[in-house]
């Protein structure tokens, strides 16, 4: 399976990790759902062939129950032959028959004609016209309401159009899902969901461990104190590279030499001032 995940981590997880743990997830969440789906596909599949033999049984009972109906009518065309001749009787429940099936047939016209017209044409076309209205404003052309007008089929054909596109897409984007996802098998599907469901198991693990506090706390403690021990043993080596700087300063024969302009320099200075401060007073 691409991008498996390459096991369990350390316990000094860093923060970086989850971008990519979350990335993961949202590879494989995905990759389990079609799977999940094609499974259930599978799995309505078989009940579907279940319950067409079920309905086969029960197509053969209801015919055997129609041949029941017939038996009882020749039962009681039989019964009425023994007052009155056979034909005679037949006549009489097939009367019966006809006078109910009358019966219903004038009640469901009557229904009918109360409830037509069965599309309210007029309130459909107002309530487009309002539609219309509330979309386009004054430029909306009532003339579209008509079927029968250039506006009304220069409008079916752009929507038949866009259709056409729309579900051209789609037949691309299901062809895509298909290169991507092939059919396969129910125990090649069984087999990929509980691989996947063990990585993402796995990963989960993963995730919980990179989010837990206390074991980043830890880590970022850790590390911490490695940044300490690291700058204490630096500012301890300059501190002992400046000391022996300053004993070799100390230590050299030029020193002497060195200070001799330094004080000329000074005792100068101090003479310089003590001249002006008389001058000062004087004047």
């Amino acid at each position: 399976m691409s991008g498996r995940h390459s096991g369990r981590t350390s316990p000094g997880l860093r923060f970086t990790a989850l971008p990519g743990t979350l990335k993961l997830l949202s590879r494989l969440a995905p990759r389990q759902l079609n799977d999940e789906i094609a499974f259930a596909k599978v799995e309505l599949k078989r009940k579907g062939i279940q319950l067409g033999v079920a309905a086969a049984f029960f197509g053969v009972a209801l015919v055997f129950v129609l041949m029941l109906v017939v038996a009882l009518i020749v039962a009681a065309i039989m019964g009425l032959a023994t007052i009155m001749p056979a034909w005679l009787a037949a006549l009489a429940v097939a009367g019966v028959f006809l006078l109910i099936a009358l019966i219903g047939g004038l009640i469901g016209l009557r229904k009918l004609k109360q409830a037509m017209p069965l599309v309210p044409e007029e309130t459909i076309r107002g309530i487009r016209h309002d539609l219309g209205v509330a979309k386009e404003g004054s430029a909306f052309n009532p003339a579209i309401l008509d079927p029968n007008s250039p506006e009304a089929k220069a409008a079916k054909a752009a929507k038949e159009e866009a259709a056409a596109k729309a579900k051209a897409e789609k037949e691309a984007k299901e062809a895509e899902h298909r290169k991507e996802f092939p059919h396969a098998s129910e125990p090649e599907l069984a087999r990929r969901l509980g691989q996947r469901r063990h990585h993402l198991a796995e990963v989960r693990d993963d995730l919980g461990t990179q989010l837990d506090v206390r074991t980043q706390s830890r880590y970022l403690l850790g590390v911490a104190q490695d940044k300490a021990r690291e700058g204490q043993a630096a500012a301890a080596h300059g501190a002992d590279v400046a000391g022996r700087k300053l004993a070799g300063f100390s230590e050299s024969t030029d020193l002497p030499n060195r200070w001799k302009p330094l004080a000329a320099l000074a005792a100068a200075g101090a003479a310089l001032v003590v001249l002006i401060r008389k001058l000062i007073r004087t004047y």
